[in-house]
């Protein structure tokens, strides 16, 4: 999921950039201002929220042709956080995800569809409990320019996705629990030194 998300706000970057590069160039995730939120509804009575922070990845981004560009990221399962530790403990445990420590959550995009100056679908493999399938992120650019205090190429943007979480092996106790998962990824990147 990350991975996709990245593609598309170096996709949308090149979009708007005045600057040719010859090829692609390395960015990297900043970690402490990425994060992923997911969400799924409780028996009808209330939804759920859960997240992934502090992740790493990698950017390949061509600024004169964006479908050149490329991501992949990945994250330990067991870093996911809903806030209640028995439910996290119920999430790594068999019901869902029978997670341990190198279990990991990973993304690998495949291709980029520019769709608007903005805007962009990014299509990449998902990795979860075992699992690969493909998957498309709607993306969004916010901003790319100079990071006022790095004083370096940053990137930043926003992107969606709902995912079926009895896809990846993990749809114990639906429609209970809602077999649908809603996923919301910001995330900043810095060119790499």
């Amino acid at each position: 999921m990350k991975r996709t998300l990245l593609a598309a706000g170096f996709a949308f970057a090149a979009a708007s950039a005045t600057t040719a590069v010859a090829a692609p160039e390395k960015y990297m995730l900043d970690a402490s201002h990425s994060q992923i939120l997911f969400s799924y509804n409780h028996l009808g009575y209330s939804t759920t929220w859960g997240l992934f922070s502090g992740f790493e990845g990698e950017i390949m981004f061509d600024q004169e042709d964006p479908a050149n560009s490329s991501v992949a990221v990945s994250m330990p399962l067991k870093s996911m956080w809903t806030g209640w530790e028995k439910r996290d403990a119920h999430l790594m445990s068999p019901d869902f995800f029978n997670a341990n420590d190198d279990s990991v959550v990973s993304f690998t995009s495949t291709g980029i569809e520019v769709t608007g100056e903005t805007t962009a679908n990014i299509t990449g493999d998902l990795s979860i409990n075992g699992v690969t399938k493909s998957v498309v992120l709607d993306a969004q650019l916010n901003t790319a320019s100079e990071h006022p205090m790095a004083k370096k190429p940053w990137a930043g943007f926003n992107a969606t996705i709902t995912l079926l979480r009895s896809e990846f092996g993990a749809g114990n106790f639906a429609p209970f629990v809602s077999d649908e998962v809603q996923v919301q990824i910001s995330v900043e990147a810095m060119k790499a030194d």
